[in-house]
């Protein structure tokens, strides 16, 4: 049933609006499709967060106009179909290539990824690679893994300085060191305490000179000796008695 031009430039609207935003499409062609895998391939496509659609050639080339999938819209022949995505190319490159590897009827014819243009053969590429999630993860580990392995090395830096510290602590290498000091302040004390022994004898001798003993010349001792000594048959007066 030929189509009204009405109804033609209704559809070239839609599917213009659903291509707008559109970054990926995935172009290809049956020869006989069931109801039952129409509906199984759409759902597997929204599930990669895309949108399928049977396409009209010359009207999906219209529709196509300056969007980023215009090249891979133009010139198409036979029967079309085509699975775009404005997200992840490799998630929606994915989900479609396992569908079509468990429906034979279901070929690819080419692909875009950001107006670039790609070919059976790296579509199906397109599905080996990893999602865009896992590329991000992998990625921030790159960047991540030099300052992690320095953060470790300075770690471990520390660490292998204060064990070090540790066992020099323990086996005294540092008192060894500290010990000469020691013995070269020992002298200084003892030498000031030889000195200070004639200062403390200084006040004894003092006081010993400030006063002197009197001593007795030794004539001046004889004659003492001889005006106490009794002279040989001197008289000695009694003392009268008291009456």
């Amino acid at each position: 049933m030929a189509l009204t031009r009405a109804t033609k430039k209704k559809k070239v609207q839609v599917l213009a609006k659903e291509l707008e935003t559109s970054t990926t499409a995935i172009i290809g062609t049956f020869a006989k499709l069931t109801v039952a895998q129409d509906f199984e391939l759409r759902k597997v496509v929204r599930g990669a967060g895309g949108k399928y659609r049977v396409l009209k050639n010359k009207l999906a080339a219209k529709a196509g106009e300056g969007t980023k999938v215009e090249s891979a819209l133009k010139g198409l022949k036979g029967v079309s179909a085509a699975a775009f995505t404005s997200g992840d190319p490799v998630e929606l490159a994915k989900a479609f290539s396992k569908w079509v590897s468990e429906n034979a009827e279901f070929t690819f014819k080419l692909g875009i990824v950001d107006g670039k243009l790609i070919n059976v053969e790296e579509v199906k590429a397109l599905a080996t690679m990893p999602a865009k999630e896992e590329l991000y993860a992998k990625l921030l580990f790159l960047i991540n893994a030099p300052a992690q392995r320095l953060v470790t090395v300075l770690n471990a830096t520390g660490r292998d300085l204060a064990v070090v510290v540790n066992e020099a602590v323990k086996g005294e290498k540092f008192a060894g060191k500290a010990a000469p000091a020691a013995k070269a302040e020992a002298p200084a004390v003892e030498a000031e305490a030889v000195v200070e022994t004639p200062a403390e004898a200084e006040p004894v001798v003092a006081e010993a000179a400030a006063e002197p003993v009197a001593v007795a010349e030794p004539e001046k001792q004889a004659e003492a000796a001889v005006d106490e000594a009794p002279v040989e048959g001197a008289v000695i007066p009694e003392e009268p008695a008291a009456s």
